[in-house]
């Protein structure tokens, strides 16, 4: 395994910049998460890594070594994609020793075998290797697909959302074996995708991007507890955070020069009214099987609150909505705390 730092990488496509003065450093054995929507430069930083894409300006360094001008060939890296990429005229067997079998690597037929059944077990897959590639479910495809890469064993796996075109219990099932696997080969993982869940089971780190640009970077509690604006508060969290006026509702303590409030749902207090008028009303209530999360209106504006499933509020009820210790965000967005100063990347 190894690290990879990258220093101020600019790749544009024409007139739009993909890519905009972003450094990371990736320790080894790192999962380090890439999160954000699309177009925001997630894929196009992975193939800055594996020197799919020239960077503009900027290097890649890999385990110490300018990478920035090497062919893909001199990177040692192994790429993910989100479609399985798998040769379907081949068995599970072939697919996985395919990378194996180059010249360059000099190995042996016993030695190749003996990497495939390694990697076929640890990605539970072993009593498919006869199987043709088209015989698979797409766990399996994927699992496959996974399992190309690791039996490489390269300084770096990038991950291309490759569990996105697979179902929600095959994605949750995937996921607990890719942090599993990760953690038994102390492997360094760079991953991307614009799923939230992902993003904070798999993570050591997550990087928040948009447009380009590398916006934040911290633990899964960090980024979801002290978010440096608006736009990275609103990337983590079920149901997503509420963000409102600051003279929406009464809050105790909030920070100078505040005009927007980010509530998640922790941060909202719910109950009966008990004054004239109410402050809001439930318009709506989604049933997620141990939980509700209620719609509230309150004037122009919609809150959601996450409760539990034996709720006694009712559809067009009136209630009191009250925040307990809220995010604070300034005209522009950018995260205030409680003495006014702005909140540091």
């Amino acid at each position: 395994m190894a690290d990879v730092d990258l220093r101020n990488l600019v790749k544009s496509f024409g007139e739009t910049t993909a890519i905009d003065d972003l450094s990371l450093s990736i320790a080894n054995g790192e999962f380090v998460v890439l999160l954000g929507p699309t177009g925001a430069g997630k894929t196009t930083l992975l193939r800055l890594v594996a020197g799919l894409e020239r960077a503009d300006k900027g290097s890649v360094l890999i385990s110490g070594r300018d990478m920035t001008r090497e062919p893909p060939v001199a990177r040692d890296v192994a790429f993910v994609f989100q479609q399985y990429s798998l040769y379907p005229h081949l068995s599970v067997y072939d697919n996985l020793a395919f990378p194996l079998r180059s010249p360059v690597r000099g190995m042996s037929e016993d030695e190749i075998g003996k990497r495939v059944e390694d990697t076929a077990r640890l990605v539970h897959i072993h009593d498919k290797l006869a199987n043709r590639a088209t015989r698979l479910s797409g766990g399996q495809m994927q699992r496959v697909a996974i399992g190309r890469a690791l039996v490489r064993r390269p300084a770096i796996y990038l991950m291309d959302e490759p569990l996105s075109s697979l179902d929600a219990k095959l994605r949750s099932d995937l996921r607990l074996e890719l942090k599993r696997i990760q953690a038994e080969l102390g492997a360094t993982i760079l991953y991307v995708t614009h799923d939230q869940t992902e993003a904070m089971t798999l993570a050591s780190r997550i990087g928040v991007m948009d447009r380009g640009r590398l916006v934040q970077i911290g633990s899964p509690r960090q980024i979801y507890r002290d978010p440096i604006n608006a736009y990275v508060a609103s990337r983590l969290g079920t149901p997503s955070i509420n963000l409102l006026p600051a003279d929406l509702l009464p809050a105790d303590r909030l920070s100078p020069g505040t005009r927007t409030v980010g509530a998640r749902s922790e941060h909202i207090l719910i109950s009966p009214t008990a004054g004239s008028p109410p402050r809001g009303r439930v318009t709506r209530k989604e049933h997620l099987g141990g939980h509700v999360n209620l719609h509230v209106t309150i004037g122009e504006a919609e809150i959601v609150k996450r409760v539990d499933a034996d709720t006694d509020f009712l559809v067009d009820d009136p209630v009191d909505i009250a925040l307990a210790t809220p995010l604070c965000f300034d005209l522009n967005g950018d995260r205030i705390d409680a003495g006014g100063a702005h909140a540091d990347a």
